[in-house]
């Protein structure tokens, strides 16, 4: 009998199968209520003017402007932050929930000030990792709000955790880097009329993300010295010494800085590929941006054109990989071990990163409750990428990167039933290979990627779901559904 197209392919992918980045869960700080408090003040003659505010102009999505002094000795950054908020849910709202989650680590995000509509804003609730603002007025759909709040960041120590509970803290500095990752308040999105902020697990990534245009002003409070800075947005030089960062319609904004950081550069069309590597790494840095060029013009061919103008490629002093709009980080092991062949994870882990500026950062999920949207796809385009640069290493690929772990489990889990670091990594990311690599086999390659194009062309800018996904099984043969 025939069914729903969506239905049997959810049926497919459990049948097929029968981790960008949750730092450590530090202790919660204790929830805030902050007041202002009652004072007597004279009331204002009725003859003052009062000021207008000017209406600020609908815009397609968000944007973040950030003014930014950091001081890198001491490792804190003091930011003015002004987000442009437009209400795109279809509903008028009466309040915000904003991402601060900076302030799971105690004392590292301290709050100046919030103002909404020139005013100051005192009574908003801080719960861990979550700010709520309620509004004294409904912000109709498709109005833009303007929000400013001013606040620092005193950088914890980014001590690592064992791997096989935990994946490493990256946000925060080590002796030689420092990392600014999800280290700006940012509006949740809200879907169906609920904001999306779920809790932080051991492995895994929790956040969700709208899409949005990034402003960075970026000071350093002893030019004289400043480090070299890796960042998701293009570099523009100012006259009095401060570099602005700019890069649109994308999910976040992340930032590296060390003195130690060596550069290589290329350039595919006209986006500019950086590689920022230590010392006595040179070799593994030039193979990390090879392999990021290859896999960027492969992409580009069988998903669609990259969207930014810039990627960097940035070596992280700690044991793990993670991406960001136009940004993703490399394990340091990965460079130490690296053997001077493609066979190796430096390679196959280089492309699953830049495979995430497709499957994550052009499209993005639910990264908590859906992760195989993302993950599952950035693995398989691994393979996607051997069969157009190392044919000969195909076999091999499957053989060391997804079945010397046995992998076994549903494919579509949340992180939290992940039942731990390497059965959640073999269900969800290499079930998930196996899963469109069965899928391609069945419908063919012409299909396959005629699929994959209209997916990329239709959720671009989008936070879709697996229903979503599963909508574009038109390019699949009819007889594919058939049971």
């Amino acid at each position: 009998m025939r069914i729903k197209n969506i239905f049997l392919l959810i049926i497919i992918i459990f049948i097929t199968a029968c981790s960008n980045q949750t730092d450590e869960i530090p202790t919660a700080t204790e929830s805030i209520f902050l007041t202002l408090p009652v004072t007597d003040t004279p009331s204002l003659p009725t003859e003052t003017p009062q000021p207008t505010l000017t209406p600020v102009p609908a815009i397609q999505r968000a944007k973040y402007s950030l003014n930014v002094l950091m001081d890198y000795d001491a490792h804190a950054v003091n930011v003015d932050e002004t987000i442009l908020y437009p209400n795109l849910t279809g509903k008028q709202l009466n309040n915000l929930v904003i991402a601060i989650v900076p302030n799971l680590w105690q004392g590292s995000f301290n709050l100046t000030s919030v103002m909404i509509k020139g005013e100051t804003i005192t009574n908003y609730i801080i719960t861990n990792q979550r700010l709520d603002i309620p509004l004294s007025f409904f912000l109709a759909p498709n109005e833009t709000l303007e929000i400013k709040i001013q606040y620092s960041l005193a950088l914890p120590f980014a001590e690592q955790e064992d791997p096989s509970i935990s994946r490493p803290r990256i946000y925060g500095y080590t002796s030689r880097q420092i990392n600014l990752t999800n280290w700006y308040p940012f509006v949740v999105p809200n879907i169906n009329g609920e904001w999306i902020l779920h809790e932080p697990w051991y492995y895994g990534e929790h956040l969700v993300y709208d899409a949005a245009d990034y402003e960075v002003t970026l000071n350093f409070a002893d030019p004289a010295t400043a480090p070299i800075v890796a960042s998701s947005g293009v570099p523009e030089i100012q006259a009095d010494g401060s570099t602005i960062y700019k890069i649109n319609s994308a999910r976040t904004f992340a930032l590296s800085a060390s003195r130690d950081f060596q550069t290589s550069s290329t350039q595919v069309g006209d986006v500019t590929l950086t590689s920022y590597y230590f010392p006595f790494n040179e070799s593994a840095g030039q193979a990390a941006l090879q392999a990021t060029n290859e896999a960027l013009q492969i992409f580009s061919q069988r998903y669609g054109a990259y969207q930014h103008k810039s990627l960097a490629v940035v070596m992280g002093d700690f044991n793990d990989g993670m991406e960001f709009s136009a940004f993703y980080y490399l394990s340091k092991d990965f460079y130490n071990l690296y053997d001077g062949t493609p066979a190796n994870y430096l390679t196959f882990v280089a492309v699953h990163e830049t495979a995430h500026q497709w499957w994550f950062d052009q499209i993005s999920n639910d990264q908590a409750l859906q992760p195989w949207i993302d993950e599952a796809l950035a693995t398989y385009s691994e393979r996607i990428y051997y069969e157009n640069v190392h044919p000969d290493l195909v076999s091999w690929w499957w053989t060391y990167r997804i079945d010397f772990y046995k992998p076994e489990g549903f494919v579509d889990i949340p992180i939290y039933e992940g039942q731990g670091f390497r059965p959640y990594t073999n269900a969800v990311y290499f079930q998930g290979a196996k899963f469109l690599e069965n899928l391609r086999t069945r419908i063919g390659d012409e299909a396959f990627f005629a699929f994959i194009q209209d997916y990329v062309k239709q959720s671009n800018g989008k936070i879709i779901n697996a229903n979503d996904f599963f909508a574009f099984s038109k390019h699949t043969p009819r007889s594919i559904f058939q049971i």
